[in-house]
């Protein structure tokens, strides 16, 4: 069964797309939306990362929780920041963050979640896994920014992802 469907919830998410994009729903269009569904997952497994192996559900929804807290707050902080500064008064920098994380998985979430909180973007993950160059808008205090992303993100998802 997991030969023909790889992944189950790919395939019908693919199918409901495809039938939300099409104007028509006959026969023609529900068979190709099926299919599409179905060869897609099948002919795409190789390219898929192994299956992350999640743990820890609650961890998960506290680290939620503080990426939505935490990007509220940036983004107010931005917004006051170019309100009432001049470009050129805005500290903005390039940080190093050495990671502790080794899974692939926890690595992709802590770029997105960097990513995403407006006044940080990232910018290369070494060759080695070992540190991310992030650049952050506005610091002041480098060594408190990356306490804060260990405690605040690193911490947690090696909880989830890596015991």
């Amino acid at each position: 069964m997991k030969r023909f469907f790889p992944a189950p919830l790919l395939s019908v998410v693919l199918a409901v797309l495809l039938l939300v994009l099409w104007d028509e729903h006959g026969l023609t269009v529900w068979a190709g939306a099926v299919l599409v569904g179905v060869a897609v997952p099948v002919l795409t497994a190789g390219l898929r990362p192994t299956r992350p192996h999640a743990r820890r559900p609650w961890v998960a929804l506290r680290l939620l929780l503080r990426v939505a807290r935490d990007s509220v707050v940036s983004a107010l902080d931005v917004a006051r920041l170019l309100l009432t500064r001049r470009a050129k008064n805005i500290p903005s920098k390039f940080v190093r963050v050495p990671l502790i994380l080794n899974d692939s998985h926890a690595l992709a979430t802590l770029a997105v979640v960097i990513s995403a909180v407006p006044g940080t973007a990232l910018a290369e993950l070494a060759s080695d896994r070992s540190a991310l160059l992030i650049h952050v808008l506005a610091t002041t205090d480098e060594v408190e920014l990356l306490d804060n992303i260990r405690r605040h993100y690193e911490e947690p998802l090696r909880e989830i992802f890596e015991t």
